[in-house]
């Protein structure tokens, strides 16, 4: 088979989904997998699990940085060249967080490791719209899923077993194997799917005013800033769990896996179900319906966390909240993104740092208010779903657009 930059071969559908969907994986077990270790990596680096709360806000500003940057790589160069070069610095960053001295050492790790792993994120979606008719995409998306929804599940619980048994290190050596056998498998498995003759060669001024353009849309801001609100409460959830779960309540570390795995089980059930709802109601009646169910559970776990009530009370609405996370967000970003047809691949990749960029203030906010209860997390939870909720109401009804057409 061959691999030139001047001709594609599609691969077969099962390797595809094989390859494509380890690199989806990689966003979820880079973030959930090691949270179990938040603990015992504040032990051994001297330091509290507030402060290492900041090592996945540098994970999420690294993502948030690199995204914009690698849509137009892989527009310009091909998929392969700039899909490899990323990988090649995740297992870059990954090693060097297995090895981190210190936290800072490990903020800045994290912060390159994302840089890296977020050529997966952006490039492998291109891979499926270059050699798939979009019917082709969409079941091809919905076996990815399935993917995606597993890795959430089994991170922490794969991460817990490590910790227990290796220590937290052991964790980032784990993700060090998992970049070098993606690079083995994209170097020998997949073509190139981007021939030279259709790769744009925008010039920075052109991606500038094609940003720009997009910032002063209003109602592309509002959607994707409430999908990005809703993401935010869910990465506030994120960085907060691990001291609320197992410092707070004293859930054992390889437990808290069971925990994490059923929210994130709700979320993944929430988003299938959209796929048949959407159908029914429409994607904007649905964004405000899940934001405000979102923002009632918020509210609840606000007076309980105030009140000083325990897991039964607390569990339950996390588990609302970030179920909601399932509908919310891909209704948001069909709202954002269905008038920009003509320059998709720029507006997803604009809204993707948006919202990756707002989870990592939501993170650090997190972090920085820690006061040794769960009030900090639930507070910016709250918060988060009220930017969301406020900035859905103005956003104005949009038409069903045909697959492929654009309204400009």
């Amino acid at each position: 088979m061959s691999t030139s930059s001047t001709r594609t071969e599609a691969p077969s559908e099962l390797r595809l989904i094989l390859v494509l969907g380890i690199l989806a994986a990689i966003g979820p077990l880079s973030i959930d997998m090691y949270l179990p270790s938040f603990p015992e990596i504040a032990r051994t680096l001297g330091t509290s699990v507030a402060a290492v709360q900041l090592s996945l806000s540098s994970y999420l500003a690294g993502l948030a940085a690199g995204q914009i940057a690698y849509g137009p790589l892989a527009d310009r160069f091909g998929r392969r060249r700039p899909l490899l070069g990323g990988l090649a610095l995740y297992l870059a960053g990954s090693a060097l967080c297995a090895v981190a001295p210190s936290l800072e050492v490990l903020i800045a790790a994290r912060f390159l490791q994302a840089l890296g792993g977020c050529a997966g994120m952006v490039i492998s979606r291109a891979v499926v719209r270059d050699l798939f008719d979009p019917q082709a995409s969409a079941r091809l998306f919905s076996s990815l899923m399935l993917v995606m929804g597993a890795a959430p599940i089994l991170a922490p619980l794969l991460g817990g077993q490590l910790l227990t048994i290796f220590g937290w290190r052991s964790v980032f050596v784990t993700l060090v194997l998992v970049a070098a056998l993606m690079i083995a498998l994209i170097f020998f498995g997949l073509p190139e799917s981007l021939p030279v003759h259709r790769r744009a060669r925008q010039r920075p001024a052109q991606l500038l005013r094609a940003f720009g353009g997009l910032l002063r849309d209003g109602a592309f801001l509002r959607a994707s800033f409430a999908g990005a609100g809703m993401q935010a409460a869910m990465f506030s959830y994120i960085a907060g769990s691990p001291f609320v779960f197992i410092q707070l309540f004293g859930v054992p570390e390889q437990s808290f896996g069971f925990l994490f795995g059923a929210n994130a089980l709700g979320l993944i059930t929430a988003s299938q179900l959209n796929r048949f709802l959407v159908a029914r109601f429409g994607m904007q009646r649905l964004l405000a319906v899940s934001v405000l169910v979102a923002l009632a559970a918020y509210v609840v776990l606000n007076v309980g966390a105030a009140a000083g009530a325990g897991l039964p009370v607390l569990a339950p609405a996390i588990f609302l909240g970030v179920s909601c996370v399932g509908i919310a967000l891909p209704n948001a970003t069909a709202v954002a993104l269905a008038p920009h047809g003509t320059q998709a691949g720029v507006a997803s990749a604009l809204l993707g740092t948006l919202q990756t960029a707002c989870g990592a203030l939501a993170s650090a906010a997190t972090s920085a208010l820690a006061d040794g209860t769960a009030r900090p997390m639930a507070g910016v939870m709250l918060a988060c779903a009220l930017l969301a909720f406020v900035l859905i109401l103005p956003v104005p009804r949009t038409r069903p657009v045909p697959l492929g057409a654009s309204r400009e």
